[in-house]
């Protein structure tokens, strides 16, 4: 991976002229640009301790809404009205007829409730503002055009979405193999619940337990890649310390992972610097130029929490794997019959 810095006359001027209060600029801060942080915690060798049980959950979307086109935040009063109108439309409970609930097992048989949902009260916050989408760059918060392999591979996994021959074909998540949404990562991304992680720090390793399906990074400093034919689902994690940031490397996936379409070369970096004693904000810019147009990056908080991260059983008195293959002969033996 390179990086260009290209200096014009006109970004000069921009980076000059700080920002009125209220305003919004169109990028987000980097960490390595903030202050360093005071009065967090440190681990015997100096280096910011990350350990603990953090969350991650927010209301704030990957891509920016219509409604905050062109706002990179917003003041507490307009995020507050966004999170009350977001959490009254959550109406798992009330409306067995919602558009989740037909998605998730038909009317009158949704798979959830309130019960399971857990994304959180409030917009992410970051540098004392509200954001308005995970996605700082592009400055759109949009994810960047896919590209024409892109697209032809991914209407290749949507027909072999559809076999249902034996367990093997059916996806990852769907097996309780790894979590669904990227949840474990990376990148490591918030979805409707079970968004807590824990973090365990050595000198040599970094270990984050998700509670998603309980997905397990394991996170080898100043260290090096694994041979390029030794791919795993969460691919293959190095680090090294920047400062007071722990820079994440990580490459090896296997073509079976597919974060929002990617390849086998996909390429995530992600950064983790403790900006307070109970936050840590993370930085993932997402690389893979056999599937985007260009390099894309999200920013959010993760947040201190008490914990514990509780068991997550997915399959245990689970009828659903079965009863899909189950489901599949059934309508195989009544087309053989006509």
């Amino acid at each position: 991976m390179s990086y260009r810095l290209t200096v014009t006359l006109g970004f000069l001027a921009v980076a000059i002229a700080a920002p009125l209060p209220g305003q919004t600029t169109g990028r987000a801060t980097p960490a390595s640009k903030r202050a360093p942080a005071k009065g967090i915690p440190r681990t015997p060798d100096g280096h910011p301790d990350l350990q603990g049980v953090w969350t991650n959950a927010t209301l704030t979307p990957m891509e920016r809404p219509a409604s905050f086109a062109g706002k990179t935040s917003v003041t507490d009063a307009e995020a507050k009205a966004y999170e009350q109108s977001d959490l009254s439309a959550n109406t798992l409970d009330s409306d067995v007829d919602s558009g989740f609930n037909r998605a998730t097992g038909g009317p009158g048989v949704g798979a959830y409730n309130n019960l399971f949902v857990d994304r959180g009260s409030e917009l992410a916050r970051v540098d004392g503002v509200k954001r308005t989408s995970l996605i700082v760059d592009p400055p759109d918060g949009k994810i960047p055009p896919i590209t024409e392999a892109a697209r032809q591979r991914g209407a290749t996994m949507a027909r072999g979405f559809n076999r249902y021959d034996s367990v093997k074909d059916r996806p990852l998540a769907e097996r309780c193999i790894i979590g669904f949404g990227s949840t474990s990562g990376p990148p490591m991304l918030p979805v409707l619940y079970n968004d807590n992680y824990q973090i365990v720090q050595t000198a040599g390793a970094v270990m984050i337990l998700v509670e998603m399906v309980h997905d397990i990074r394991v996170i080898r400093i100043n260290s090096t890649h694994k041979p390029a034919d030794v791919r795993q689902l969460l691919g293959d994690s190095i680090g090294h310390w920047e400062g007071d940031t722990l820079v994440v490397d990580t490459t090896n996936f296997t073509d079976k992972t597919r974060f929002r379409g990617t390849s086998e070369n996909l390429h995530v970096i992600e950064r983790f610097t403790r900006v307070d004693p109970g936050t840590i904000l993370y930085r993932a810019t997402i690389d893979d130029p056999s599937t985007f147009t260009k390099q894309w990056t999200m920013e959010y908080p993760f947040l201190a929490t008490a914990g514990p991260v509780y068991e997550y059983a997915c399959h245990e008195g689970n009828y659903a794997m079965p009863d899909i293959l189950g489901g599949a002969r059934k309508l195989e033996g009544e087309t053989e019959k006509k």
